[in-house]
């Protein structure tokens, strides 16, 4: 009689569950967990770039800021609440910018922040060359 259920090609169709071709297992085995260990060891890696990257950035402003609320005074006129947080012996400055309805810059202004607190409130006026209808602060450096 013929055997209907013929062994597959060696090495063929990949992995095989210890049937036909059954001595390359432990090799696939050992690759299997080769590349598990390389792959958790790389994961491992970018997570550590990645939070040393982080604690840099937040680590590396020395001053930082925050636009609490602004308000139009008047057509020409913006008062914003800005809040700035550096260390005490550090003196800053922000740069605040307010924008017309089209886009358009309509003022500009830096505001500086002397060292002697670490934590200033401060309300700033901006004097503006058409209406503003936006403020966005810039950004903060040390001065």
């Amino acid at each position: 009689m013929v055997d209907l259920r013929q062994q597959v090609p060696e090495g063929r169709y990949g992995r095989t569950s210890g049937g036909a071709g059954g001595g390359t297992a432990g090799a696939e085995a050992r690759t299997d967990r080769r590349l598990k260990i390389t792959g958790g060891v790389l994961g491992v890696l970018l997570l550590a770039l990645v939070g040393w990257i982080g604690i840099s950035y937040v680590s590396g402003q020395d001053v930082s800021g925050e636009v609490i609320k602004w308000r139009v005074a008047s057509d020409s006129a913006v008062q914003v609440h800005l809040e700035v947080r550096k260390d005490a012996d550090v003196a800053g400055v922000c740069t605040l910018r307010a924008r017309a309805e089209n886009g358009s810059e309509v003022a500009r202004k830096d505001a500086e922040f002397p060292a002697g607190a670490s934590r200033v409130d401060k309300v700033v006026p901006m004097r503006s060359t058409d209406r503003a209808t936006s403020v966005e602060l810039v950004g903060c450096q040390k001065k």
